[in-house]
């Protein structure tokens, strides 16, 4: 093949292409348990953290719901993946070999996301949220219906395989991923007179992104690393069923998503889907929740 400025754009072409079909095929999961928040600046501040105002009676004047001041900022991070055509391959016009590589690419761009999303789970019992505990905890702040603060847990501990049960019902999901600048676009360095082709002769493409993940509502998972088995499930569901905003109002948390690491999958499909259990017993967990195996937490 020669080498021009045609071939090179026709080549382009041809990995765009591949890229954006790759793009188009693959699904992102975090969507479901994480909100995604457009970012326009380098940091963004979500000091509004902690709060679920409810409804009161009016009387009298209105009372304005403060909401608390947590100074909890998500800084975008610089994120890149970078891939090189070799001179060679083009001389010999041997680029069908690269098109599963770029569609590769483009699945990669698609799934961004969780790379940064599913490690929070994994992490959220060493990490801290907006109230400066770790995510899941047995000592997060909260006002009882006297205005007296006390200690609410979202977790109930263990050491094995840990497992997480998820209300995403409300437009603010338990993570948050902080969109700055989605890696979408394919950029290449592809000049004959570019350096890594002069010296290394190596046609680069890449993408590059800004993003950040975080926190969310606390009050809207369980993780657990005990056992998973129906006893434990019931805890986690009645824990979360529980808790309550400051000064004793009800959350209403309706905790429908069980997200589990592959490892877990067959023991959770039990626990959710069963309708007999024990030789013939009804199982009363039944339907209650939808099981999401993630690969990322393996």
């Amino acid at each position: 093949m020669d080498i021009n400025t045609q071939t090179l754009q026709s080549a382009y072409v041809g990995f765009n292409a591949a890229f954006q079909s790759g793009l188009a095929e693959a699904t992102s999961m975090a969507s479901r348990v994480a909100t995604t928040v457009t970012s326009t600046t380098r940091e963004n501040e979500y000091g509004w953290l902690g709060k679920f105002p409810r409804f009161r009676e009016w009387v009298g004047d209105r009372v304005i719901n403060s909401l608390a001041k947590h100074g909890y900022t998500l800084k975008n991070r610089p994120f890149e993946l970078t891939v090189e055509v070799d001179r060679d391959d083009f001389d010999d016009d041997n680029l069908g070999i690269y098109g599963p590589m770029f569609r590769d690419l483009g699945m990669a761009s698609a799934t961004f996301p969780d790379d940064l999303i599913w490690p929070l789970l994994k992490n959220g019992f060493s990490q801290t949220c907006y109230d400066g505990q770790y995510f899941f905890d047995t000592d997060h702040p909260v006002l009882d219906e006297n205005g007296e603060p006390t200690s609410v847990a979202n977790t109930d501990g263990g050491s094995g395989t840990p497992w997480f049960l998820l209300d995403v019902s409300r437009p603010l999901k338990p993570f948050i991923f902080q969109d700055r600048k989605r890696p979408s676009k394919l950029i290449r360095m592809d000049k004959e007179d570019d350096q890594n082709v002069f010296m290394q002769k190596q046609f680069i493409y890449g993408l590059d992104g800004r993003a950040q993940s975080g926190y969310g509502f606390w009050q809207m998972a369980w993780g657990s690393k005990q056992t998973l088995n129906a006893a434990n499930y019931e805890i986690a569901r009645v824990g979360l069923g529980e808790l309550k905003a400051d000064f004793g109002k009800p959350l209403a948390i309706n905790p429908r998503l069980l997200v589990v690491p592959p490892s877990l999958e067959g023991v959770a499909n039990e626990i959710v889907q069963s309708k007999l259990i024990n030789g013939g017993e009804t199982n009363k967990w039944a339907g209650t929740a939808e099981v999401l195996i993630v690969p990322w937490l393996a």
